[in-house]
């Protein structure tokens, strides 16, 4: 129950459209998402592969969201509006992360083992953000809408582009 109070509050304090508790339980689907990976994922890491795959799977036909089971996600992410969003199965997401619709978390199809991106604490991924292949994106950065992010990002950035480049670390302009 902790958490599930911990996840409304993020709602209520990332969306400013949001009226009220149950309008969360009964209509946003960034909430939906992050309950039904957490039973996907649970099932996942003990073996369960098809039970989770198959959570996994109603849970994008009724969100929108694809994430799957195999993701390992931090506390307090924020999904805003959410659809389209794609977060592969070697991802890994940090604390405090919001995401946007349309982001993809994804592979090359290239590499083997770890193959989609590590997202660090605190960081912003806009609308239609593509970060792809094992690379790692540093704590409190922000990557801007549209951006294709194929290198590593260091933390305490702004990135964006195709393909994303560094712009600002620490708040100065590079």
């Amino acid at each position: 129950m902790r958490r599930l109070r911990e996840d409304i509050q993020t709602i209520k304090k990332n969306d400013p459209s949001v009226k009220s508790t149950p309008e969360i339980l009964l209509t946003y689907p960034g909430f939906y998402a992050i309950i039904f990976h957490r039973l996907a994922h649970g099932l996942y890491q003990r073996n369960r592969f098809l039970s989770g795959r198959m959570i996994a799977n109603f849970s994008r036909f009724l969100t929108g969201i694809e994430i799957h089971p195999g993701a390992t996600i931090g506390q307090r992410l924020f999904i805003d509006h959410g659809m389209g969003i794609v977060i592969g199965e070697t991802a890994s997401i940090g604390d405090d992360v919001v995401i946007f619709h349309g982001v993809t978390l994804g592979g090359t199809g290239k590499d083997k083992g770890k193959r989609h991106p590590t997202i660090g604490n605190d960081v912003l991924l806009s609308a239609h953000v593509q970060v792809l292949g094992p690379i790692t994106i540093g704590n409190h950065t922000k990557i801007g809408a549209s951006a294709v992010v194929l290198e590593s990002i260091p933390s305490h950035s702004t990135a964006v582009g195709i393909p994303a480049k560094v712009v600002r670390i620490n708040n100065e302009k590079v």
